[in-house]
């Protein structure tokens, strides 16, 4: 057969790139209840839908060839759902999956093709961070900028044409990070870490000792940073979450997301809304059920729910379309948002803008959380960078005023005069630039206390039905 001797030396070579690090390694990951990059892929994507591209990529360093199948990054295009999705997955097996010229090369091409061609991007994280001694001296760390004039830019920086994924699966530091940061949704799995670099490196620089979990485990970016918008208790559910945002998203920013059939029910529990809201305005409640019983099947998909906890983000579907949801959330600072809310929300809106994703605000607030902790947060240079995203923001806006709308946030919300399309007020509703009885002791203060009349000192709010203790509209730290 013609060739025969290319051929087989070919064949040599995929079959070197499929077994990965080796048996050993990949033995040493299973060991660990991980699996590899490869059965990543395979249980992520439709079946049989991978096309790899770089199956022959290795190390440019001298001798590193044999050490190096696919230069640790396994990367092509595959199908969710029968959509195009183009796909980079970490493999921890080769080097600790560590960056270097190739494998960079290679990241970059298949996330610039996504771009171009208009597919998601998903990107499988679990690595070091730069391969040394190949980033070492001037030679290496300029080489890793991709040798062109604008090719690292182009890495590490991000416009939002298309969607993009990042899942946080082991120890991610260096590259996995800088994608996680520039992508739309970052799904953590528990027992994993992300950072800039590793407790090593911390210790041998800073002499700093602490534990990858510590440094950046799900706890530290789902309720601290809010880097990690949902966190998975295992590698099937993380896909599954993945697969779940796709279908919400559309894939790239010149066409509306997907549309779905309405489930069987959705709004039949419409008439008995009224019931979820609790007639004592100083009542605590989910905002959660009231928001369900308007979408289609009661489905939410929250992002960031255990950050900035006093607002809700969530995608959704109404009459089969996707919608995001901007609601305050009651049940926590009586619906105050603060400066981790603010984020939250910023994040959101410009996810919902660059897709295409209607957004509808649901108002029950006593305003923007304040006082000293507040304005070390920079409160008022936030809600001012708020604003502006509402005033860049395309997308049709709808605001539900349900319960009380006080002072800035009322028009953070969606308010009058911020380019809301539609503007409604339930029979419930209370606006005003303070709650009456804050207002009151503002404008009346030297009067109120000559005469004695002041609110008692430490008066007990009753509990609600829950057995809750009930929050009040107003307080110390809740008016705008």
């Amino acid at each position: 057969m013609p060739f025969e001797k290319e051929l087989e030396e070919l064949k040599r070579r995929k079959e070197k790139a499929l077994q990965m690090g080796g048996p050993e390694k990949i033995k040493r990951q299973h060991e660990k209840g991980k699996l590899t990059a490869r059965e990543r892929i395979a249980r992520l994507l439709d079946p049989d839908t991978f096309f790899e591209v770089g199956i022959l990529n290795t190390s440019d360093m001298p001798g590193m060839e044999d050490k190096t199948p696919a230069d640790s990054k396994i990367g092509g295009f595959g199908k969710i759902d029968g959509r195009t999705v183009a796909v980079v997955a970490n493999d921890f097996t080769v080097l600790a999956a560590t960056s270097s010229r190739v494998a960079g090369h290679k990241e970059g091409e298949i996330k610039g093709q996504a771009v171009r061609r208009g597919f998601p991007t998903i990107y499988l994280g679990e690595a070091g961070g730069a391969r040394m001694p190949d980033i070492m001296g001037a030679k290496g760390l300029a080489s890793i900028g991709g040798g062109g004039f604008d090719t690292f830019l182009q890495l590490m920086s991000r416009v939002r044409k298309s969607p993009m994924i990042t899942a946080i699966l082991g120890e991610c530091y260096g590259m996995p990070t800088w994608m996680a940061c520039l992508s739309d949704f970052v799904i953590q799995v528990k027992g994993s870490a992300m950072a800039v670099s590793g407790p090593r490196v911390l210790e041998l620089a800073i002499s700093e000792k602490i534990t990858d979990e510590d440094l950046g485990g799900w706890k530290v970016h789902a309720q601290v940073t809010g880097n990690s918008d949902r966190v998975a208790e295992t590698e099937e559910e993380c896909f599954a979450l993945i697969r779940d945002f796709v279908s919400y998203l559309p894939s790239h920013c010149d066409e509306p997301p997907p549309r779905k059939p309405v489930p069987e029910g959705s709004g039949s529990r419409m008439d008995r809304i009224l019931d979820l809201l609790p007639e004592k305005r100083n009542r605590v409640y989910d905002m959660n059920k009231i928001l369900q019983t308007l979408v289609d099947g009661g489905i939410l998909f929250p992002l960031k729910p255990l950050f900035g906890k006093c607002v809700i983000t969530s995608l959704a579907r109404m009459d089969g379309r996707v919608v995001g949801i901007v609601a305050s959330q009651p049940w926590f600072n009586a619906g105050a948002m603060d400066t981790d809310g603010i984020d939250k929300v910023m994040s959101f809106l410009v996810l919902c803008d660059s897709f295409n994703i209607p957004v509808l605000f649901f108002h029950d607030t006593p305003g923007f959380l304040v006082g000293k902790e507040a304005e070390r947060n920079r409160v008022g240079a936030r809600v001012m960078n708020y604003m502006n995203v509402l005033g860049q923001m395309t997308v049709p806006r709808v605001a539900v005023i349900v319960r009380k709308t006080y002072g800035m946030a009322y028009w953070n919300l969606g308010g009058s005069g911020c380019a809301t399309d539609f503007l409604v007020a339930w029979p419930t509703a209370e606006m005003s630039f303070v709650d009456p009885e804050i207002a009151a002791n503002v404008v009346f203060a030297g009067k109120i206390q000559d005469s004695g009349a002041g609110r008692p000192k430490g008066k007990v709010h009753p509990a609600d039905d829950r057995g809750q203790p009930a929050v009040p509209g107003r307080g110390d730290a809740l008016y705008p």
